[in-house]
């Protein structure tokens, strides 16, 4: 059995072959589209619903805890969105330390983390 490399067949000429900006665009394409699935959608107002237990430390200006040291709480209103939801899976995997962040961390879903930053990211007031 012999093969014939000169034969044109079109899907083996080489003016029917994708080039370097077609792999370049088709690549791009998918990064693109894995990365916008990987972050969940948030929604401002499913995040209000679950901002109460955040209100107690962070909606209070100039508010520092006492346990376990003192400790000067951030406010989070006007933040990025993905620096929001990083910080609180930073708290949930225990790449942060604080011990309350980690309790509460530890009881939300990503979609939780996802609404809370789109809740938290659209007024620096909050």
């Amino acid at each position: 059995m012999s093969i014939d490399i000169h034969n044109e067949h079109p899907i083996m000429h080489p003016k029917s072959m994708m080039n370097r900006q077609d792999l370049l665009a088709i690549g791009a394409a998918v990064a693109f589209l894995l990365s916008a699935t990987a972050w969940a959608e948030g929604e401002p107002a499913r995040g209000r619903a679950r901002s109460q237990m955040c209100e107690g430390c962070h909606g209070i200006a100039d508010y520092r805890t006492a346990y376990p040291n003192v400790y000067p709480v951030p406010k989070i209103g006007g933040q990025k969105a993905g620096y929001i939801v990083k910080t609180l899976n930073d708290y949930k995997n225990g790449a942060r330390k604080h011990p309350t962040m980690r309790g509460i961390a530890a009881t939300l879903s990503d979609q939780d983390m996802a609404d809370l930053a789109a809740y938290y990211a659209g007024d620096a007031r909050k």
